[in-house]
């Protein structure tokens, strides 16, 4: 018994036609009648009533119908972990993360993943959430990592939150402290230079908004930079930026966290509704995860 004349013999149970069910399947009618044929020999019993027009099971059929499709669809799921094993092997993730968590945490959980599955290449693509959302949507990533909430007209995404991070103030050390209290508010930027990111940055928005929400206009000694570039022009003395505590961590300069919890981000990793993340993806989300907790 092959599971060929199995699938075989299923399409015809089903369609109840052998020249509909050899389309279906993409053969020869009369290849599809031989090996059904070969099967009855095999199994010493008609499968099919045969009447012109009318093709219907046959007690035999009718036991043998529920077991073949039992059979195949083992087969199906596992030729599916096979392979989804042999990706693990081999593939390719296609990761997106806003410049910020690519400072700070990407790098760690792609070390950690590597080490695990050295066969899979790893791509990065950089960019602002609305930037990220939009390639997510295009089918050119996998997964990102993007700030939310999303805004009205996003495309349909899942979305599941992985951390609240605090967003803090950074300046140069050799420099004068911003505030001569251990805490900053928002109030207190007003009339402070700031080296502010380009257009399109998460941080930039959520910065320009909170001024604008305390009823002032930040002031830009210089901007249009990347992460790196912004805390380069911090450490020149250039002025202050509001960056990602975990940024700020690693930057060696002066951090001020704010009052309250009122500058806070939270990050969720996306993907489509509709196309499930592969499993070489599945298995960086969960590398991710770990990270996390170790972390915390």
């Amino acid at each position: 018994m092959q599971l060929q004349q199995l699938r075989y013999f299923a399409t015809v149970a089903e369609v109840r036609h052998f020249t509909r069910a050899a389309e279906a399947l993409h053969v020869a009618q009369p290849s599809l009648s031989q090996q059904i044929r070969a099967l009855e020999r095999e199994l010493g019993a008609d499968l099919f009533h045969r009447a012109r027009g009318n093709i219907t099971l046959t007690d035999a059929g009718e036991a043998l119908l529920p077991l073949a499709r039992r059979i195949l669809a083992d087969t199906d799921t596992a030729r599916r972990e096979v392979q989804e094993v042999a990706q693990l092997r081999r593939g390719r993730v296609r990761l997106g993360a806003p410049p910020s968590l690519c400072a700070s945490l990407i790098p760690d959980v792609l070390r950690a993943y590597h080490a695990r599955y050295p066969g899979i290449e790893l791509f990065i693509d950089e960019g602002g959430s609305r930037d990220l959302v939009r390639d997510l949507a295009a089918g050119d990533l996998d997964l990102a990592l993007i700030i939310t909430p999303l805004g009205v007209g996003a495309p349909a995404l899942t979305t599941t939150e992985l951390l609240h991070e605090d967003l803090v103030v950074v300046s140069s050390p050799s420099a004068p402290p911003p505030v001569r209290r251990a805490r900053i508010r928002i109030e207190d930027l007003r009339g402070l230079p700031m080296a502010m990111f380009r257009r399109g940055y998460d941080l930039r928005e959520m910065t320009i908004a909170a001024c604008r929400a305390a009823g002032f206009e930040p002031s830009f000694t210089v901007e249009g930079g990347e992460m790196d570039a912004v805390l380069g022009f911090v450490r020149a003395g250039l002025g202050v930026a509001v960056v990602p505590g975990m940024v700020a961590a690693r930057s060696g300069l002066r951090v001020t966290p704010f009052e309250g919890d009122r500058m806070r981000r939270t990050v969720a990793v996306a993907h489509r509704k509709d196309a499930p993340p592969p499993r070489a993806a599945r298995e960086l989300w969960g590398v991710l995860l770990e990270h996390l907790g170790e972390a915390g």
